[in-house]
């Protein structure tokens, strides 16, 4: 799709899908010509976070008498064109990498070719999830080079913007190095950071930060960005969209998957585990843990957790299901386990979930996960 760029006349916020009070928080904080120098974005993955940041940028620096240097200034930091403005986000080690060498001097060829392709795809489509294979944190390299990049004399922009997206992902000696530069911030530089994990960062990074918390997506917005900016069909994105808990990247994730194969492959697993046939469950689940990340196990589990709350919703007598397809499946299974305790199911399914991302043996999970299932008709209540 063609980049879009807010008409600085009119509505900076175009193409954001939701976050109203945010939006109007932002507005204030630019009304005000109070700038804080460092903020904390936070809330879920694929909600906007990206491109709410890169409109503030260009808002902070748009000036209402020369529209044409506006537009130019607004454009270069749509491209993280330096020094208007440093992108920092994860990305793999080169060969031999050590602290000493900068974010991408070790990078083969292939990596940094990967790296421009995934950037491009982002700054075309804000709602993009860049993917690169193995990067898994932030670099203090990359951090380092923030020093570096403020110590350009450039007096195009009243404001240079530093975006570090998922900053959760810096480790604590590469905060620590983030922190020297909030606490002596420059004029003139602003710190934005991403995160969907406010927790793994540091008290001290926190308190220095102005935050603005973001909301899930109302299903209608994530409809609306699946179509527009992904050109799925509206049915696909129905699907999707109620699936997605509010974030457009966890819709494109079950997209990636087949999705309507992938229920139909969970629905197995439900019926083979609560039926105690464990080797059918496991043939069910095994080919969707042959991804090492943990990605596909995750969504096994999420799609297990929407289920039970079909259940929940067919005891209240609240028809809007998620598996509309098998509300059959959902009503028979209360007739018979009419006093299974949902709420723990939920949450024992939820820790499997955690573990994944705690690297615990995928194996071991997965039958986990067809033992829970199991023992649902020895644990009625």
């Amino acid at each position: 799709m063609r980049l879009l760029l807010p008409n600085m006349n009119n509505d900076i916020w175009t193409g954001i899908f939701g976050q109203q009070h945010t939006k109007e928080l932002l507005q204030r904080i630019i009304a005000s010509n109070r700038i804080p120098h460092a903020f904390l974005f936070s809330g879920p993955e694929g909600v906007g976070k990206y491109l709410t940041a890169i409109r503030f940028a260009q808002a902070l620096n748009s000036n209402p008498t020369d529209n044409v240097n506006s537009e130019n200034v607004a454009l270069k930091i749509a491209h993280h064109s330096e020094p208007y403005l440093k992108f920092i986000m994860p990305l793999p080690r080169g060969k031999n990498e050590t602290s000493d060498n900068t974010s991408l001097e070790k990078l083969s060829k292939e990596q940094l070719d990967l790296l421009k392709e995934e950037t491009d795809k982002k700054i075309s489509n804000p709602y993009y999830h860049i993917c690169l294979e193995n990067a898994n944190n932030i670099k203090i390299s990359s951090i380092r080079e923030i020093r570096k990049f403020l110590s350009m004399n450039f007096d195009e922009v009243k404001y240079r913007i530093i975006l570090i997206s998922e900053a959760h992902l810096m480790n604590d000696e590469a905060q620590n190095a983030l922190l020297k530069n909030l606490e002596e911030p420059p004029e003139g530089a602003i710190f934005i950071l991403l995160t969907s994990n406010r927790n793994l960062l540091l008290d001290t990074i926190i308190s220095r930060c102005w935050s603005v918390n973001f909301e899930p997506l109302s299903t209608e917005d994530i409809i609306s960005i699946l179509t527009r900016n992904f050109s799925i069909d509206e049915d696909t994105s129905k699907s999707l969209a109620l699936f997605s808990n509010g974030s457009v990247y966890k819709a494109l994730d079950f997209l990636k998957h087949d999705f309507d194969s992938f229920k139909g492959k969970v629905i197995n697993i439900l019926r083979y585990s609560i039926a105690s046939k464990f080797h059918s469950a496991y043939k069910e689940i095994q080919p969707l843990i042959s991804d090492s990340s943990g990605q596909s196990l995750k969504l096994v589990i999420q799609l297990i957790i929407f289920w039970f709350v079909d259940v929940q919703k067919n005891k209240h007598q609240i028809q809007d299901y998620f598996f509309w397809e098998d509300s059959e499946t959902v009503e028979k299974f209360n007739l018979k386990f009419s006093n299974i305790d949902i709420n723990n199911i939920v949450v024992n399914l939820s820790n499997i979930e955690q573990a994944v991302d705690n690297n615990v043996n995928l194996n071991i999970l997965a039958l986990n996960i067809i033992f829970e299932l199991a023992s649902l008709r020895f644990n009625r209540i």
